[in-house]
């Protein structure tokens, strides 16, 4: 696996649909959630993500402090269905945190994470804040990683 982060006008055409490809597979179809992805945050964003054999299979989008919450962020958090199972959403959350180092010189990162993948994000450091609240009809917690 290969790991790549672009911003949103250095992204290829073919990487752009892919990703946006990926991302309606899983938040929508597969969790059956109808919600607008295209928010217009991916122009601040930064896009990490994983190629393996020239396809892309895993992807986050980060931002810098004060772009989505007042800390720097990880976003659209997402695996591949089928590659799920060989580790590859861990290795996306390390170069997801390793490149917020890196590009906005920051350790302390905000997340809104749903609630069913609160034992995954703990094992990256992040800790639950504040209650429970529904986003697009999920269940999610707010979660920092200091």
């Amino acid at each position: 696996m290969e790991y790549f982060v672009k911003e949103f006008y250095q992204l290829s055409l073919e990487e752009l649909y892919r990703i946006l490809q990926l991302r309606s597979e899983i938040f929508v179809v597969e969790q059956n959630c109808v919600y607008q992805d295209l928010d217009f945050k991916d122009q601040k964003a930064l896009h990490v993500f994983g190629k393996k054999k020239d396809k892309i299979i895993t992807y986050t989008r980060i931002f810098k402090p004060g772009d989505y919450f007042k800390e720097a962020s990880i976003g659209r958090v997402v695996v591949e269905g089928k590659e799920r199972k060989l580790g590859y959403g861990h290795d996306l959350m390390k170069a997801s945190i390793y490149a917020i180092k890196i590009h906005f010189n920051v350790d302390k990162i905000t997340i809104s994470a749903q609630v069913y993948l609160k034992k995954f994000y703990e094992s990256h450091g992040f800790k639950k804040v504040g209650e429970e609240y529904l986003e697009d009809g999920i269940p999610h917690i707010e979660m920092i990683k200091n």
